[in-house]
Parts: C-alpha cells; structure tokens; sequence
C-alpha cells in the first residue's frame, strides 16, 4: 500500500497530509456488522425473532449488486452480532459512488424484512468512511442500492439531533482525531451517556437503526482510479474554507520518468549488471534493505538498487524475497528474467519461502517456487505452519494450486497432518467468499485418500483412514447433541453432571465404549475408545463446557474440554505461536517449561482444548497464603529457597519468564488470575486468549502480564531469582527476535482469515507485532528496553509511584 503526501489540514504536524489511494488498497472490502439500536417493531408473537443481517455491494447507479452478498449468522437474543463481512470486490476496485445496502431479514416471521439502509463507501470529499456508523433503518424495507436510493441510511442534517452530534465526535474519539484527556474524557462519556438515555426516552427518537464499522486505515483513504484521476476539481472559493484541490496528473506515469526506468531496467543491460560490484556505500544500503522485515514497503530507489545488483546478490538466498518484491510483475520480459534468476539463486531457507505464500505475490510461477521449498521441510516442522498454509490457500489464483496438491500429498504420508488438515479445511467451509475453494480441497483430500492402498497387512487402506477421520465429526456432533439438552435442565451444576453422566451411561451408551476406535481430534495418533462416564464432569460457566475423560486403546486415559457457543480458532492461532516460540527457543537451547496445550477449532463456535490438571492463581491464593504456600504442598524441602525445592523454584521463575515474554510480543489482553493457571510442578501458564495484538477491554493495561504475586514468589524485585527470572526474560526476548520475520510472514498469511482480533485491521495487526520486537535495536539495545520493561510493569505492582503507575496497578483488580 503506498502513500503520498499533499497540503492539507490533518497529518503529522508538519504541514503534510498523508493519505493512502483507494487504487493502492489491495485489500478486500470488508465491514463490521455490530448491533441493532433502539427499539424494535411491535410483533403479534411472543416469540423471539430470528435475524440476521444481509450486506450487499453497489459500484454503479443501476441498482444491481456486484459480486455476492455476505450475511451474518443468525441471532434472536440481544441482536449484536460483532461480526466481520468480507467481499471478494477490493478497495481498489470500487467506484466513487460505490455503495452498501443492508438488509435485517427476519427468519421468524417468514423470511421478511424488518428493515434497510443504503450508506456510500466514500463521502462527498471523495475519502473512504472510517469508523462507527449508524445507519437508521426503512422499516419493513428491502435495501436498494439505486442512486439515489430509496433507503438513505445516513439521518437528514435537519433531522440530526444532539445524540447525532455527538455519535459523530465520539466516532472522531476513537480514531485518534480528538486528543485524549483521560480524566476529563470519563466525564465527558458520563454525560453523554446520560443524554443518550435522556434522548431515548422522547417518542420522537425511537427509530430502529443498525451500527455498524468500516474499517479504519493509518491514513485516511482518497479515492483514485487506476491511470489518471477523472474527477472533476472541487471549486476554489475565496473565503478561508479549506478544499480538496484534485491533481488530474496523479496516478499518471511520468513520460520521462518511464523511460529512464526502462532504460535502467533494460534487459540489454543484463550483459553489463553481470558483471556489476556495489560499491562499499552501495553494499551498506543492499544489507540494510535486506534487513527490513517482510511488512516494509520498497522504496523506487531501493527497488532500483537491488535490480541492478540483482546478479551479484544470487548468491545470498537472504535477498531473493527482496529481489522478487522490485520485480515489475506486469512487464513480461522482466518476469521472465526474474523467474529464470529464482530458478539459479542460491535455495532460500523455508521460514523465507512462506512471504512468497503471501498475498504480495501473485505470480504462479513464484508460488510454485515457494511450494518447492516447504518440500524440504520435514512434518514436524510442517505441522508448526499447517494452520497458516491452510489460511494461503484464499491468496492461490486456482483451486488446485501447487500449494493445496503439496498438501495433500504430504497428508497422505502422515495421518496427524491429514486430520489436522482435514479439520482447518472444514471450519473455512463458512466462510461465503472461499468456501468453494476449500471444498475444492476437502473433495481432493478425500479422493486421494479413499484412494490410498495399504503398504502392509498391518496397515489400514485408505478407505479405512478417511472413516476413522470422518468418525471425529460424527462424535463431535453427538457432544454438541449432548450440552444442548444438558442446558435445558434446570438447577445448578451438579443437577448438570448428573444429567451428562445418565446420557452417557443410558441413551448415549454407544458413546462409552466406541465400536470402533477413533483417532483422537487432538492427537490423532491417539486410538480412544469410549467415555468414562464417573470421570466426567461439566465446568462452572455461562457455556457449561464438557470436561470429558476417553479411554485409549492401550489402556490409559486422556481427559479433553468440549465447548460449544465460543469461537476457538483465536486460542487456537495463540497456542500455536506459544508451540512455535517454545520449538525456537529449544532449539537455542532455552527451555523455559511452557505449557502448550492442544487446542482444535471444529467449527466457528466449538472445539476442542487438552485439560492440563491445574489450579487457578485466583482459586490458589484464596485457598493458600501465596504461590509459595501452595507449591510447598508438593515440593517441601527445608533447605531450599522459600522451603521448597530448587527445581521447583526454578521451574516456576522460567515458565513465568516465557509467558512474559510471549504475552508481551502478542500483545495479549484481560489477564487476570483466573486465567493465570500453576501446576503442581511449578510450571506457569495463560490460558483463555479472547484479546490479543494490544486488544484489551480493562482499561490501562501495563506492558507486561506480570502480576504481584508471582514477584512476591521469587522473593521481591530486590532478590537474586528476580534477577535470574529477568535475564531468562532477555534471554528469551532476543532469541524471538531473530525469527520476528518468521512470526511476521506467518501472521500476514492469517490476514485473510476470520480470526477477531486480526480480521478487523490486518494491516494494523502486523504493524502492532511487528513494534513488539524492536527491530530497530541491536541485541544490547533490547536487553536495556526489556528490562526497563520489567521494572516499569513491576513498579507498577508496588504503591510507590505516580498515576499512571495507579492506573496499572488497578489493572490486576
């Protein structure tokens, strides 16, 4: 995405107006449906509506939709439904009178309308609308997206109230335009809340409307066509308003400016840029682009550089990502050459191969490069990207892409990655823009396994494998059959218990001893074969989630929880960054006892996590005096520090290390001491992962997830295990750093996924992870930043300091 600068009256405080050109924006339109507003119609039924509300998309004033339209799930309880719509129509694509209709259908009463709105993409100084809208609903109405449309859904100015008003300041609040007095801005929403709830009272503003988020950019966003602007220039008046001055020259290509590219890049040239050396300052300028991380844009003079060095960098495989990113994809004989020079560059590493996956490469034949070389990689390594690959798959310009094929075939070969593929393909069978796709897969995957004979007599055929694959969906969907009749029993948890326990010994009896075995959803190179039913249990929460305990067929047992009516694939993306953080920090010989249990997303609301026996430290403290009080219970010894053992205390102090350092670089939110859990060997770990990339919904999170009582257990920030817990915290910090562009690369492949905290701003979202590693210290400049993070986040714990310190010290309440 690039940027340009003009005079104007927001920016950077210098006088420039940075802005982003639709035309740039290769990203997919995309809208956040949030709640209904006010009050609904009368209904002759008692019964609560089911709705749901549909999007569509208008470029032109024909009134007919471009593309498909995207729809919610459906809702009949409070009607917010805080869920993301995507279209495959990009932001480059659009037209300055582009609009988006919605519609709320109302499922119940026989498929009706409750009501519409029609709102433009951009306003009348041509930027893209950013932020909260509300949008007033044409009851009973369809939404139309005719110019001009029968369902405005923006309120008449002399319609608009105090409430508009002051919607609209807010909506500027929360992009950053107005500055933030923290103590005044409380004050501030007091009152507005007050005069909202005043306003709604008034018969005369009880109309129905539909909130909604577009999505929000760095800069605001202007819109452009591709080639030359054809918008006509806004009248210059003589008074002192400020106007938009369009330049017709914009987005032209700059005659004399071409032609001394195509000189520069001529391919004649090829002959005498073989030969070419960089000069020493030339070399310092080539190493330090090939340090930017995968999310840096190249400038024309940085592209310029490495094009012409391009035959002397063939030997450094660190530079043929960069090399592929200056090509000029839309000159044919320059794509020829650039492809011909990847085929004899010197083979880059996997980790690297997965930026040319992204969606900044179109070209198949780099793709295919890329596939070549994840073949290199074995299946455990292959497993720690699994999810992400799956995630490229929308980015592929064919259904049956090299990198769908690739795995499949690697699938075929190992059971673990056919049913963790199976499934991640399965839950995307949601999503409306690319289901087609990865149906497409799922068929392949199936076809070639029924297809699969056995090697050996010992061996199942694959006919065999694909059913005992298939049998997982089938128990998953007798679990969810089993919470929806456990929450129609009335009482407390117990009554709850009991209940799951009758199903399961009476009318559900096939599921305590299966008649086949099935491979485990967690761990499928687990057998288990049936529910115990006295082991299992029901946890104490809104979604009553099934602690379960199989049997396995070698005669021992794991336990799993089964929830339904949570969306699991953000726990899911967490725990898997803890297990590739843990791989790479092991692999420097660092291993600081995480926990990365297993946790599965089976659809968009269930799934699957590994019980780890363990206590909350709420539940810990409560019962205990400190964490040391508690672990002594295990791991008494007189003559160890705090009377427990050294390798207990250890244990602890690393574990507490690892998630510190982890919990800062994912920019993990709402931690409190619930969802702070110890085992009894001392080991630490974080679980539930509904806020992440610097979401947080208390307000003042400090920089670090470090509570008092796990300093109070080393003894205080003075003693000598604080001092060795702060130095695993560095230790392991630099050790991330080294593979930021691994972590980067895989979270740009989760850009088009469905995921919360990521779906709402990508672009954001990679730039926030990418702040988190400090690429721009040495490994001694970020030892000194770590820990004056540690001291600040500690400070915090401790009345000593002043009110911003309060602030986060309130955080842990």
């Amino acid at each position: 995405m690039s940027n340009s600068n003009g005079n104007g009256n927001e920016g950077n405080g210098n006088g420039n107006w940075r802005v982003f050109i639709s035309s740039d924006i290769n990203h997919p339109v995309s809208i956040r449906i949030d709640r209904l507003h006010g009050l609904l119609p009368d209904s002759d039924s008692d019964k609560p509506k089911e709705l749901f509300v549909q999007c569509s998309l208008f470029i032109d004033a024909s009134g007919a939709p471009f593309g498909l339209p995207a729809s919610t799930t459906l809702d009949s309880s409070a009607y917010a439904w805080n869920q993301t719509l995507a279209f495959t129509t990009k932001y480059r694509d659009l037209t300055s009178r582009a609009q988006l209709a919605f519609t709320v259908w109302d499922v119940s009463n026989s498929h009706t309308p409750l009501g519409g709105a029609t709102v433009f993409l951009f306003n009348n100084k041509n930027q893209l609308k950013a932020g909260r809208q509300k949008l007033r609903l044409w009851l009973h109405r369809q939404a139309d997206g005719r110019i001009p449309t029968s369902t405005p859904g923006k309120v008449p100015k002399h319609e608009r109230g105090e409430v508009e008003r002051l919607e609209r300041l807010v909506n500027k609040y929360e992009r950053g335009h107005i500055h933030r007095i923290d103590w005044l801005d409380r004050l501030a929403f007091n009152a507005i809340d007050q005069i909202k709830q005043n306003q709604a009272n008034l018969p005369q503003n009880s109309h129905l409307s539909l909130v909604v988020d577009f999505s929000s950019f760095e800069h605001p966003v202007v819109f452009q066509e591709f080639g030359a602007n054809y918008l006509a220039p806004s009248p210059v008046t003589s008074t002192n308003e400020i106007v938009t001055v369009w330049d017709p020259e914009v987005g032209r290509t700059n005659p004399s400016e071409h032609k001394q590219l195509k000189l520069a890049r001529s391919l004649n040239r090829g002959i005498v840029d073989r030969d070419l050396k960089p000069s020493i300052n030339e070399r310092k300028s080539i190493q330090r682009i090939l340090k930017y991380p995968p999310t840096r844009t190249l400038s024309g003079d940085d592209r310029q550089l490495l094009w012409k060095f391009r035959f002397s960098l063939m030997s450094e495989k660190k530079a043929l990502t960069k090399f592929l990113r200056c090509v000029e994809w839309s000159d044919v004989q320059e794509a020829k050459q650039a492809v011909e020079l990847m085929g004899r560059w010197e083979t880059i590493d996997v980790t690297d191969a997965l930026e040319l996956l992204s969606p900044l490469f179109e070209s198949e034949e780099v793709r295919a490069y890329a596939v070549s070389v994840l073949e290199r990689a074995d299946d455990e390594e292959l497993q720690c990207y699994l999810l992400q690959l799956v995630q490229a798959l929308r980015f592929e310009r064919s259904d049956k892409s090299h990198l769908a094929l690739f795995l499949i075939q690697r699938s075929l070969s190992n059971i673990e990655i056919a049913s963790f593929l199976r499934w991640y393909v399965l839950v995307e069978l949601h999503d409306p823009v690319y289901a087609k796709r990865f149906y497409c897969t799922y068929e392949m995957l199936e076809d070639s396994m029924i297809k699969l004979e056995a090697v050996g007599s010992a061996e199942e055929d694959g006919f065999k494998m694909w059913q005992s694959l298939v049998r997982q969906t089938e128990l998953t969907a007798q679990l969810c059959s089993i919470m929806k009749d456990i929450k129609k029993v009335s009482g407390g948890t117990q009554k709850k218990i009991d209940k799951l326990r009758q199903l399961l010994s009476g009318l559900l009896s096939e599921l305590t001893y299966f008649d086949e075995p099935i491979r485990s959803p967690l761990a499928p190179s687990t057998l288990i074969t049936g529910i115990v039913p006295q082991e299992s249990s029901i946890f104490k929460s809104a979604l009553h989630p099934l602690k379960l305990t199989f049997r396995t067929e070698n005669g021992g047992t794991c336990k799993v929880i089964f929830k339904k009516g949570d969306d699991l694939r953000q726990d899911q993306l967490v725990i898997q960054m803890v297990s590739l953080m843990d791989r790479l920090l092991k692999l420097e010989n660092l291993d600081l006892h995480l926990t990365p249990y297993r946790v599965l997303a089976t659809g968009q609301d269930e799934g699957m996590l590994e019980f780890i026996p363990s206590s909350s430290l709420a539940q810990i403290l409560s019962e205990n005096r400190s964490i040391v009080a508690y672990l002594q219970k295990f791991h008494p010894d007189e003559e160890g520090p705090f009377g427990i053992t050294a390798q207990c205390l250890e244990t602890f102090i690393k574990s507490c290390a690892g998630y510190s350092v982890i919990t800062y670089i994912l920019g993990v939110g709402d931690r409190h001491l619930d969802n702070l859990l110890l085992r009894d060997d001392g080991r630490l770990f974080h679980v539930d992962f509904a806020y992440i990339l610097g979401q947080d919904p208390k307000p003042f999170p400090p920089p670090m997830k470090l509570c008092k009582e796990m300093v109070e257990a080393m003894g205080g920030a003075e003693s000598q295990y604080y001092t060795r817990f702060k130095s695993y915290c560095c230790e392991a910090y630099n050790i991330l750093r080294k593979s930021s562009n691994l972590i980067l690369n895989l979270f740009h492949l989760m850009a088009g996924s469905n995921i919360p905290n990521i779906a709402s701003d990508p672009e954001k979202s990679i730039l926030k992870l990418q702040e988190k590693f400090r690429l721009d210290l040495d490994d001694e400049g970020a030892i000194h930043f770590f820990q004056d993070l540690i001291n600040d986040s500690v400070s915090a714990l401790f009345p000593q300091m002043v009110e911003t310190i309060h602030r986060w010290a309130q955080y842990w309440r």
